[in-house]
């Protein structure tokens, strides 16, 4: 659910917006082919510049997640989709890291080992 941002955090608040959008997308929230709010609702909503909205969808479109229609507005891109079998891949790995009181912050050091290693 899309929330006011935090204009105090240090986070860029169009960073803030875009990582709320995508966050709507990839846990399946916004669908493919969903309207997302008007650049005005969304400026309303966080209580931003119009400006800062379309910093966030523009990046959001360059990335893939969004596609927009002049005069319409911006849509969730119909080819952006998260496997469920990735999605199910990581729900049993929480599981197991729960039952191993393997706290978030730990499990975010591993993750980010795992994850540099493996990339190299």
């Amino acid at each position: 659910m899309l929330r006011q941002v935090d204009k105090h955090s240090g986070i860029p608040v169009y960073i803030q917006i875009l990582n709320m959008i995508k966050s709507e997308i990839i846990l399946g929230k916004l669908k493919p082919g969903d309207q997302i709010p008007t650049v005005r609702e969304l400026k309303e909503i966080f209580d931003v510049n119009l400006n800062t909205v379309l910093k966030a969808l523009e990046k959001l479109k360059n990335e893939g997640y969004l596609e927009s229609r002049p005069g319409i507005g911006y849509f969730v891109n119909k080819s952006i989709s998260i496997n469920k079998n990735v999605l199910d891949d990581i729900k049993n790995c929480v599981s197991k890291l729960k039952s191993s009181n393997i706290d978030l912050y730990t499990f975010f050091i591993i993750l980010e080992e795992v994850w540099n290693n493996e990339l190299k």
